[in-house]
């Protein structure tokens, strides 16, 4: 037996990887773990029938799973941390850091008052950090309801109940490759927006963006590659196309309570109309009033969200058909891909919103026994209302796809975002400050909690060991070595007080 560490990583490294090797070594038949599956004495494998029989036998062949999708839903959860420690040091250095004069400079100047805009009021720099903040959240609840969930179907299977189908384990899993997918690809990119948006300070380590960066990259691959699990998430997602056509009543009450039932609904609007061909959403987003304001409800973004996702997963199904007619199985799946892709996405950000919604629905309807008040409620339904526009944005060519925007309401949504954006820019700041997050935990010079950060990045900069002083004082180290052979004679002699040289270079 030959065992080691797999050597250094791109970050993670507080965590030990290592690798066993195995010549002519033989594992007794008891070490086997046996309460779901068995060998037996003449190598035969057989799975384990549980209680309730066989409709749960096919339930428990999955439950070796449950433990990945645990891993997998912490792996979401810790993305709102990542995620939202990112934004707060990029929103708390974007208050303090000023940069431009304001029209009325003059007269500030007079007030005594700071007569340069705060990076912050910027609206560019509001698009590039408001949404992730509130992607911050949004995760957050996806991922409390995914680790209860998990949770609650771990219970159930493992006492033999018979309500945990394979449909219900199918689902789970689904839910938790499509999140794991999108969030942890997400988070690694807004974290690296947060850094850029710093400017140059971000390019520091002592910024603490850095080192955040380097050690969540490891997420996007670990536990399944963000670029494999979409195809995982449609293989179960197809099934359900599946059942639709065949008219399978049973299979399709199974969906009931699943994550993925919202899409039994706009999928049989569009196979009625279109005879199975997705040429156009069923659902138009409505424009009542012909401004930003047919944007900003809630519902109506979560329905269009619902339709996209329907829409791009009946173009997986009908490419998928139509490529096998014409050419082997693996290429016409290998051919499609890039919708899956597509397809697994649309249905996380459905989930992420659907989940941001039902958990704010839950702290109102708690009252008085919520941490939440009316006011916060108020700030966080922004939030999730600037996330739905923003992604919205971001993937308009899906909407204008299926048809639910029209080209001619682009305008109308941008500045619908716009108008969130201003609505949430006084909240910025404590929507940050509400993670409670110490200064010890975020490692960072820019987004101290006090604002006092210059000093801090000096304080930060005097720390490196390249500016220990040297014997003369005042200077750094080298002069004496180097630097110092540059001065001739007493042209360019340095004297302690006087300010600079005079070299001959």
């Amino acid at each position: 037996v030959e065992t080691g560490d797999i050597g250094p990583k791109i970050g993670y490294n507080n965590m030990d990887n290592g690798f066993a090797r195995f010549d002519n070594v033989r594992i007794p038949r008891r070490n086997m773990a046996m309460r779901f599956a068995m060998v037996d004495e003449d190598g035969r494998y057989e799975k384990v029938v549980m209680k309730g029989g066989s409709k749960n036998a096919d339930a428990a062949s999955k439950v070796a799973y449950i433990t990945m999708m645990q891993v997998r839903a912490y792996i979401i959860h810790s993305s709102n941390d990542a995620l939202a420690m990112a934004c707060t040091i990029a929103i708390r250095y974007s208050t303090i850091r000023r940069q431009g004069y304001n029209s009325d400079a003059d007269k500030k100047l007079a007030e005594n008052a700071p007569n340069e805009i705060q990076v912050l009021d910027y609206r560019q720099q509001q698009y590039r950090l408001l949404p992730l903040l509130a992607a911050s959240y949004a995760i957050f609840f996806s991922g409390k309801h995914v680790l209860a969930r998990l949770k609650n179907i771990e219970n159930q299977l493992v006492s033999g109940s018979t309500a945990i189908t394979k449909t219900v384990v199918g689902d789970i899993h689904a839910t938790t490759s499509a999140l794991k997918s999108y969030a942890t690809a997400f988070t690694a990119d807004g974290i690296e927006d947060c850094r850029k948006a710093c400017g140059g300070h971000g390019f520091l380590v002592s910024s603490g963006l850095v080192e955040l960066s380097n050690t969540y990259l490891q997420s996007c691959t670990v536990e399944g590659d963000n670029y494999m699990l979409p195809q995982q998430v449609v293989k179960v997602l197809l099934k359900l196309v599946g059942a639709m056509q065949s008219g399978d009543a049973a299979l399709l009450k199974d969906h009931k309570g699943t994550d993925m039932e919202y899409l039994i609904a706009p999928l049989m609007a569009l196979m009625k109309e279109n005879g199975g061909v997705p040429n156009k959403s069923r659902f138009v987003f409505p424009t009542t009033n012909g401004n930003a304001q047919d944007f900003l409800d809630v519902s109506t973004i979560l329905e269009a969200f619902q339709h996209r996702s329907a829409c791009l997963l009946l173009d997986v199904a009908m490419q998928l058909a139509s490529n096998m007619a014409k050419s082997s199985a693996q290429q016409a799946w290998n051919d499609c891909l890039l919708g899956m892709a597509r397809a697994s996405r649309a249905h996380a950000s459905y989930i992420l919103l659907r989940d941001f919604y039902n958990g704010l629905k839950e702290e109102e309807e708690k009252s008085s026994s919520s941490c939440l008040g009316p006011n916060e409620i108020q700030v966080l339904s922004q939030c999730l209302t600037l996330l739905g526009l923003y992604w919205m944005d971001q993937y308009l060519e899906d909407f204008l796809q299926n048809q639910s925007i029209s080209p001619g309401s682009i305008p109308h949504l941008r500045q619908a975002i716009l108008d969130v954006m201003t609505k949430l820019r006084p909240d910025a700041v404590g929507l940050c400050d509400a993670r409670d997050y110490s200064d010890f935990r975020l490692k960072s010079a820019l987004g101290k909690f006090d604002g006092d950060v210059y000093p801090a990045i000096m304080e930060s900069a005097r720390r490196d060991p390249l500016n220990q002083k040297s014997a003369d004082g005042g200077v750094g180290m080298g002069y004496d070595e180097s630097l110092k052979k540059l001065i001739v004679g007493s042209i360019g002699e340095y004297k302690k007080g006087l300010s600079g040289t005079v070299s001959r270079l």
